[in-house]
């Protein structure tokens, strides 16, 4: 998915002449980071809520605090993944999105951007989850596809992380069914350490165990 699908234009813009005190109010009424600041279409920066804070007089201008501008964006035709890397960077709500005229567009909210990753990861997907753990030179994404496949499974969405302390790599795998014991049984054969699993055997499990417990409690 493309930045430009994600775009919204009902977050309002400021100039440079608005008060600190309009500002401050509009980040307040829609409970956000940064405002970006447009003059004549073209992009100026983002403005953040902590900038504004500093200035004393809040009658003054914006442009006083002109050199504090974030120049924070996204283009319309790059990846939404580049809108998360974006406001993880610098820590805003939203996201401006510019053409390749470098016009101002609109932006994107952490709230889309949550909502994207979702769908891109396939949690709307019904399945189970197992993580594995290994060396980096052990990853294969052929034969964990084929350990997956062999037990009539598909993989619907595939990540990894570096664990910083160890610089072991994590794998986590989101499959088409929630039965994941055949599968973690086929990982363990061949070797692979599964550090977590969850799908359906896990919550029947957990309802067994608590029917054992109650049915305890009342031959007590």
């Amino acid at each position: 998915m493309l930045t430009a699908a994600l775009v919204i234009n009902n977050i309002p813009q400021l100039q440079l002449q608005d008060s600190v005190s309009k500002a401050r109010q509009i980040i307040n009424d829609y409970k956000l980071t940064h405002l970006p600041v447009v003059v004549e279409n073209k992009y100026l920066g983002l403005l953040s809520e902590d900038d504004l804070l500093d200035v004393e007089d809040e009658r003054l201008p914006i442009e006083i605090i002109q050199n504090s501008f974030l120049n924070a964006f996204v283009l319309d035709d790059v990846h939404f993944l580049n809108a998360v890397n974006i406001s993880n960077q610098f820590e805003t709500n939203i996201v401006p999105v510019l053409n390749k005229e470098n016009e101002y567009i609109g932006v994107i909210t952490v709230a889309d951007l949550l909502k994207a990753i979702g769908d891109f990861s396939g949690a709307n997907e019904i399945g189970g989850i197992i993580v594995l753990e290994m060396k980096r030179i052990q990853f294969a994404i052929s034969e964990i596809s084929r350990i997956v496949e062999s037990n009539d499974c598909t993989v619907l969405h595939l990540n990894t992380t570096i664990n910083a302390a160890t610089g072991m790599l994590t794998v986590t795998l989101h499959i088409n069914k929630k039965e994941v014991s055949a599968v973690v049984a086929t990982f363990e054969r061949y070797e692979y350490t599964v550090l977590y699993s969850f799908g359906v055997e896990q919550y029947e499990n957990e309802l067994d165990n608590n029917y054992k417990h109650l049915m305890n409690y009342l031959n007590l």
